[in-house]
Formats: structure tokens, C-alpha cells, sequence
């Protein structure tokens, strides 16, 4: 029988409390709820309490440094940078969570699929993830994105379509795996459908490993958003972004405007490692599960 199979009123709130263990035992994991939930609150919580708004212009206060009405600074227009990093967040963090559950949601239905199919289905469905997997999804993001007029939503579909073959090809993995396992032969015995064997018997036991690689695709996605936004081609302006804001202030760097660089940079990059950290940390849990 498998963990998903059990009696969840008997083995379900221990096996909890083992994961949750196993997770609290990673420092790094802990750090990496801390401070991404940190930046959530910071970027959509903030706002409420610091009103300043980032798309006002104050061309009598450009270029201030941090102190007094602006914690940190204003830009060359006059803009809040505070303001600015705040509602920057919110685009970015609703980017890249938006974008990776898109992407776990193609690739799970694709891998299922083709697990399940076997034979010439699967084969002419892998090839193709194989081949899409071969081509630079760089420059076909950069040629979509500058084709199209950029939006949040084109942003989140462009990702996601770009980051769902290696999902698929995890789960249509776990699936030729979970197959031949006991659990699903006495399901189908017992007149199961197709449909019911993946709901109840397939999918739990591959959503911890989709739950993982979801998380990494976050840490991408935002990632990504904010390349394209540094060089120019994510949420047209003044819709501000960390990368947005990292790309308006290379014309600044030459005046020791420290205060337009060092926060979105670090934003990112507290972003990134607070969502690799709970990946690792989640692997952790689930690896030890699988021995």
C-alpha cells in the first residue's frame, strides 16, 4: 500500500509531523520561509502602510539619497524608490508564482498522459518534449516577447509554455515507475478506471515531486522576469520591477547612486535563495521518504 493509499486518520498527521521535522532540521530551509515570506509581506503589505506612490513624479526631489520623506531615496525623475521596490515586488513575485504553477499544471496533464498512454503515444509525445527542450528558450522568450506587446498575463503564459518539459518528463517518469507497483495492480483488479487510478493512486504519490521542482520554476521564473526587464523587454514602464529598476539605474551608476542599485539587486537575489532554500529543503523530505 502506498503513503497516498493509507488511512489518513491513523498515518496521515505522523507522516506530517516526520516531513515537518525533517524540513525544521534544515537551518537553510527555515531562512528560506523566513525571508521569502519577509519579501511577501514587504511587497504587498507594505503599500498599506507606506503610501507613497511609485509612479509620482517630483522633479524637485531627484536624486535624493536615503533620509528624511524617502527611506530610500528617490530616482532621476523624483520617483519614491521605497515605493517603487515595493510595488516592484508585487510584479515579480506574482510573475514567477504565477508562471511556475502554469508550468506544473502543463507539465503534469502532458506527463500523465504520456505515462499513462505507453507505446507509439508516448514516444511521439516525449520526442517532442525532447525536441522543444532543444531549442534556446532564451532567444525564442526574447523573440515572443519583443513580437508581442508585453502584459502581465503574456509574461506568465511565455514562461510557462517555455517551462513545462522538464516537469513533464519528471512525471511521466514517476508514472512508468508507479505502474507496475502492487497498490495500482490491485486497483485496476478491482475494476478501477483509468481515471480513478490517477486520481487516487498516481497523482499524490508524484505531487511531492512536483511540489519541488514547482519551487525551483518559482526561483526561475523570477529570475527570467528580471533579465527581461534589465535588458529592456518585460512590463512596458513606468510599471515598476526589481529588474526594471536594476535597468533604469545603469544610467545613475556613474553618480554613486548606491540606493537605486543595491535593493532591487538584493531583492532578487534574497528571492532566488530563499526559494532555492525550501526546494532543497522539500527534496530533502521527499528523498528521505522515497528510502
Amino acid at each position: 500500500m502506498s503513503p497516498a493509499q493509507q488511512d489518513p486518520g491513523q498515518a496521515g498527521p505522523s507522516v506530517r509531523a516526520r516531513a515537518w521535522r525533517r524540513f525544521a532540521r534544515n537551518p537553510l530551509s527555515l531562512v528560506g520561509v523566513a525571508v521569502l515570506l519577509a519579501l511577501v509581506l514587504f511587497s504587498f503589505a507594505g503599500p498599506l502602510v507606506y503610501r507613497a506612490h511609485p509612479l509620482t513624479v517630483n522633479l524637485f526631489h531627484t536624486m535624493q539619497p536615503p533620509g528624511g520623506a524617502y527611506p530610500l531615496g528617490t530616482d532621476s525623475l523624483g520617483r519614491d524608490n521605497l515605493a517603487r521596490l515595493m510595488w516592484g515586488g508585487q510584479t515579480s513575485l506574482e510573475v514567477g508564482f504565477a508562471a511556475a504553477a502554469l508550468s506544473m499544471l502543463i507539465g503534469v496533464l502532458y506527463g500523465t498522459v504520456s505515462g499513462l498512454a505507453g507505446g507509439a503515444v508516448d514516444t511521439v509525445m516525449m520526442r517532442t518534449v525532447d525536441i522543444l527542450l532543444s531549442l534556446p528558450s532564451l532567444f525564442i522568450l526574447l523573440f515572443l516577447d519583443a513580437t508581442f506587446q508585453p502584459s502581465l498575463v503574456l509574461l506568465v503564459v511565455i514562461l510557462a509554455v517555455l517551462g513545462w518539459m522538464g516537469v513533464a518528463r519528471l512525471v511521466r517518469a514517476e508514472i512508468l515507475s508507479l505502474r507496475a507497483r502492487d497498490f495500482i495492480e490491485a486497483q485496476r483488479a478491482a475494476g478501477a478506471t483509468t481515471w480513478r487510478i490517477m486520481r487516487h493512486g498516481l497523482l499524490p504519490n508524484v505531487l511531492g515531486r512536483v511540489v519541488v521542482a514547482g519551487t525551483f520554476s518559482v526561483a526561475d521564473s523570477i529570475l527570467t522576469i528580471a533579465i527581461l526587464s534589465f535588458l529592456g523587454l518585460g512590463l512596458p514602464p513606468p510599471a515598476p520591477n526589481w529588474g526594471a529598476m536594476l535597468s533604469d539605474s545603469q544610467n545613475d551608476i556613474f553618480q554613486n547612486a548606491w540606493w537605486l542599485i543595491y535593493p532591487p539587486g538584493a531583492a532578487i537575489l534574497l528571492a532566488e535563495l530563499s526559494v532555492n532554500f525550501i526546494g532543497d529543503g522539500l527534496s530533502g523530505i521527499f528523498h528521505s521518504a522515497a528510502r
